[in-house]
């Protein structure tokens, strides 16, 4: 009876001692399926995209190294091209494609603009926090004007060069998109610092580029041409579909418009008001509201820029004014 006992007692502790095992190892995985869920948690909160914009083009191996060296601080971080083709120094049109696509993206996104034809001078090298909460790495000389005016500074803060440069680039002078702006987006979009960490902080304003604000005077609505429809030469305007709709518009109306470059008259035509461009003949001239609701001018079947001669930038201006009957 005493050998029944023990044996009973000893198949119980066993009993025990598997349920145990059990448990602790169900504990275990659930433990690293929780940290898998919180290291993923974590990545979708902390880790923003990166998205780079330069007048680099993309035959060299610029934008390459610029990404590599991102890698390089996280490789998990996610990198994206909003795009290398600005035309070379042309600060204005990066400000643009900064305002034409930022507001797309996520809030907190880190975008590195390089369009720095004062690389290697005193200008600053900063990184801008807007109030909606999106940073943006680059040069102060006016890239940031447009972004800075659609969503307000919240802060400005100078990069230290000294923690936040690449190590071994101290010597290089020319390519602060690789060794700086690239560099430090990817340790703030990483979270490897803290925006704080950037640097010290400036006051809060940075160098913008004048133009011409859109305004509306008598019967005439005004303002800049701050770019151009590539692909098919429309002339785009910042004149908001909201402000020229003060002027009453009706479809297929007359509308007298001027361009100007500065001070000097390049086009001054009729031009109807439409929905699209195939209310109008092929060849004929049409005014209408483009995809960022402002009004823009163009030519069905043709380019609006090449046949008038009109380009776009800070200097640009266009008049629109509804004709009196």
């Amino acid at each position: 009876m005493y050998n029944n006992k023990l044996r009973n007692r000893i198949k119980f502790t066993s009993l025990i001692l598997t349920l145990v095992l059990i448990l602790s190892t169900f504990n275990f995985a659930f433990a690293e399926e929780a940290k898998k869920v919180e290291k993923v948690t974590n990545y979708l909160d902390h880790k923003p995209a990166l998205v780079f914009l330069t007048d680099f083009g993309v035959k060299d191996g610029a934008v390459s190294a610029m990404k590599g060296v991102a890698f390089g601080v996280d490789p998990e971080l996610k990198m994206f091209d909003l795009t290398h083709e600005i035309p070379n120094y042309d600060i204005w049109e990066g400000a643009y494609r900064l305002k034409q696509t930022c507001k797309y993206w996520p809030k907190g996104t880190v975008f590195v603009a390089v369009v720095d034809p004062g690389v290697g001078t005193e200008r600053n090298s900063i990184v801008l926090k807007t109030k909606d909460g999106y940073y943006f790495v680059g040069p102060d000389n006016g890239l940031f004007t447009l972004v800075a005016e659609d969503m307000g500074i919240e802060e400005v803060r100078k990069i230290d060069e000294t923690k936040n440069r690449l190590k071994g680039s101290e010597k290089s002078h020319t390519f602060h998109g690789r060794d700086i702006f690239a560099y430090t987006g990817a340790k703030l979009a990483s979270g490897t610092i803290s925006y704080k960490e950037v640097g010290p902080k400036l006051e809060n304003k940075i160098v913008t580029i004048p133009y011409q604000k859109a305004a509306l005077k008598n019967n005439t609505a005004m303002g800049n041409i701050p770019i151009l429809d590539v692909e098919y030469g429309n002339v785009w305007s910042n004149i908001p579909d909201e402000l020229f709709s003060k002027l009453n518009p009706k479809i297929g109306e007359m509308f007298k418009v001027e361009i100007y470059d500065k001070d000097k008259l390049v086009y001054k035509g009729t031009i109807p008001y439409v929905n699209s461009f195939g209310d109008v003949e092929e060849g004929k001239p049409l005014l209408y509201t483009n995809e960022m609701l402002n009004i823009s001018a163009a030519i069905n079947m043709d380019s609006f820029a090449e046949v008038n001669k009109v380009e776009s930038g800070a200097d640009w201006t266009i008049k629109i004014t509804k004709i009196a009957k």
